[in-house]
C-alpha cells in the first residue's frame, strides 16, 4: 500500500452544506490537503493565517458536539464565537477580490480574537468600514504590508492599536 497523500499534488474537498449555507468557497478544512499549502503564501499571510486551518477544523467539531450537549464550559463557548466569526469572515462576495494585504489584516482581526464579542450579524457589515477606517487612518498599514510582505514587530504593534482603535469606535455606533 502507498501513502496516498504523497503521490497527489492535493485535494479539495467542497462540502454542499457550506454552500448553502454560505460559506464560499465551501471548502472543508478538515480532509483538504496541499503539498503547496503555505509555500504559496506570503509570509504575512502565513503569520496571521498559520493556525487557521487547525482551529477552523478544530471549530467544525466543536460545532457538531455542542448540537449533542448544552454544558458547554467558557473554553468551548469562545472556541465557538471566534469559530463563528472566522467563518463569517471567510465569506467571500461574488467578484470582489480582496487584496492580499486585506486579506491579512481582515484575518489579524478575526484570529487575535477582536471580534469574539461583536454580534455575528454584524461581522459581514462591519468589512467595509474595517476597510474605510484603515484607508482613513492607517494607511501605511496597508503599504507596509504590500512591501515587506510580512509582519514586523513594529507592524504588530500597529495592528493591535488600530485594531483595538476600531472595534471601540464600531461598537460605539
Amino acid at each position: 500500500p502507498t501513502n496516498v497523500i504523497s503521490i497527489t499534488d492535493g485535494q479539495i474537498f467542497l462540502e454542499s452544506d457550506l454552500f448553502f449555507s454560505g460559506v464560499r468557497p465551501a471548502i472543508n478544512v478538515g480532509i483538504s490537503v496541499s503539498r503547496v499549502g503555505g509555500n504559496a503564501q506570503v509570509k504575512a499571510m502565513k503569520q496571521v493565517a498559520g493556525s487557521l486551518r487547525l482551529d477552523l477544523a478544530q471549530y467544525r467539531a466543536l460545532e457538531a458536539f455542542a448540537k449533542f450537549g448544552s454544558d458547554l464550559d467558557k473554553t468551548t463557548q469562545q472556541q465557538l464565537r471566534r469559530g463563528e466569526r472566522l467563518v463569517e469572515l471567510l465569506k467571500q462576495p461574488q467578484y470582489e477580490p480582496l487584496s492580499v494585504e486585506k486579506q491579512v489584516v481582515l484575518i489579524f482581526l478575526g484570529s487575535e480574537g477582536y471580534l469574539d464579542e461583536l454580534p455575528i450579524d454584524k461581522v459581514s457589515t462591519m468589512q467595509d468600514d474595517y476597510f474605510s477606517f484603515i484607508e482613513s487612518n492607517y494607511p501605511e498599514i496597508l503599504t507596509d504590508l504590500a512591501e515587506k510582505k510580512a509582519i514586523s514587530d513594529e507592524i504588530r504593534s500597529g495592528l493591535e492599536k488600530m485594531c483595538s482603535e476600531f472595534v471601540k469606535m464600531f461598537e460605539a455606533k
